[in-house]
């Protein structure tokens, strides 16, 4: 059997870049991390005003500067875990062992549990403040575009990294699928004349 594109078979090849960026996984994280740029993006710069009787910025999200300080924290994170994920994933290939291949795509399919999980903490946390937000506190309206960018770009952020999950399950599946094949049928050692 030639080795397939999940087993040690391929390890140790040559790095493709066309390859790489049409994985659906791939792509849905490149999606992920512009998700997390707009959402902190929105918030750092328009997520935060004041009355002109004031000198102190508030959290345009009911003036809870939580609700400011989790959608930026949320989002600066998940672009570096976007960044460390895609950095794996173009090392991914020259991974030759089955066992560590398992255990990278099993911390990948957490990871991404774990960050829809908090993408949904994170829209519904928005989502309220800005409901209940007071509109004297923001007459003119300053900002109100950028708060519902971040709020819509939390609850995108929530399938992204759910799907990301998703595919990296089956991922783990043909892997794990590999991994049996070659224990019931171990490699025999070729000799070279």
């Amino acid at each position: 059997m030639e080795g397939g594109a999940y087993g040690a078979g391929k390890a140790g090849g040559a790095f493709d870049p066309q390859t790489f960026v049409r994985q659906p996984h791939t792509v849905l994280r490149m999606v992920s991390w512009v998700f997390s740029i707009v959402v902190f993006g929105c918030i750092i710069n328009e997520g935060y005003i004041n009355a002109s009787t004031e000198a102190e910025e508030h959290c345009i999200f009911n003036r809870n500067s939580s609700a400011c300080a989790y959608g930026v924290t949320v989002g600066v994170l998940a672009f570096l875990t976007c960044l460390l994920y895609l950095a794996v994933d173009v090392y991914f290939p020259q991974i030759s062992s089955v066992k560590d291949r398992k255990k990278t795509v099993i911390s990948d399919i957490a990871v991404s549990g774990l960050w829809a999980f908090f993408w949904f903490v994170g829209f519904c946390f928005l989502a309220n403040q800005w409901q209940v937000s007071n509109p004297n506190d923001n007459p003119m309206n300053e900002g109100a575009d950028a708060a519902r960018a971040a709020i819509a770009f939390s609850f995108f952020s929530i399938f992204t990294w759910a799907f990301i999950a998703v595919l990296r399950h089956q991922h783990l599946k043909e892997i794990v699928f590999q991994e049996e094949y070659n224990r019931l049928f171990p490699p025999t050692p070729q000799s070279f004349p």
